[in-house]
């Protein structure tokens, strides 16, 4: 029973977590285009900046909207994974650098969109539709592109995470052969 609320208590906390992520983050790709969120995201999330006083805070709005189902999502694939140890001490031992791990990767691979949106824009070359619809067409991709990397950074971390549970499960197993030998 302490195991499942450990698990339940994983995912909270990964949900809330990845909230505070998603406000930080959005926070920091507004600054670097307005215009995402007022033609996209504002959209994509039927959010009405003037409900929340400036289109600053409504960012804010969306970013948690946007991530707490992320952070279901990791902290149901983290939860499932703890479960392959024996106790309720060790799933939280291991809990948060594995949560540490998943926000990292994510990060990291956040700002390596942010430093490889330019080399993107060069290769693929600005849309037509962005020049003539956006004053700011290559803001608006960074954005985009960063969105993107912080997406997979989301995926790649759940799995660094999950490969560091099982070795950490690995480690204490052989630990405890070479004790009972």
């Amino acid at each position: 029973m302490r195991r499942f609320g450990g698990c339940i208590s994983t995912i909270l906390l990964c949900c809330v977590i990845a909230g505070i992520y998603g406000i930080l983050y959005n926070q920091f790709t507004y600054t670097i285009s307005p215009e995402y969120y007022s033609l996209h995201l504002f959209r994509e999330y039927n959010t009405d900046p003037a409900e929340y006083g400036s289109e600053r805070l409504a960012a804010a709005v969306v970013g948690f909207k946007s991530s707490w189902g992320t952070g279901l999502l990791i902290g149901c694939g983290l939860s499932l994974t703890c479960f392959i140890f024996d106790s309720s001490q060790e799933m939280r031992k291991y809990r948060w650098p594995a949560i540490l791990i998943v926000l990292a990767t994510t990060a990291l691979m956040g700002f390596a969109g942010y430093s490889l949106s330019d080399a993107e824009l060069e290769q693929q070359g600005v849309d037509r539709y962005l020049v003539n619809e956006l004053a700011n067409p290559v803001e608006y991709i960074n954005v985009r592109t960063i969105d993107r990397y912080s997406a997979v950074g989301a995926c790649l971390g759940l799995l660094l995470a999950s490969s560091f549970l099982f070795t950490q499960k690995a480690k204490a197993n052989l630990l405890l052969a070479k004790f009972a030998t």
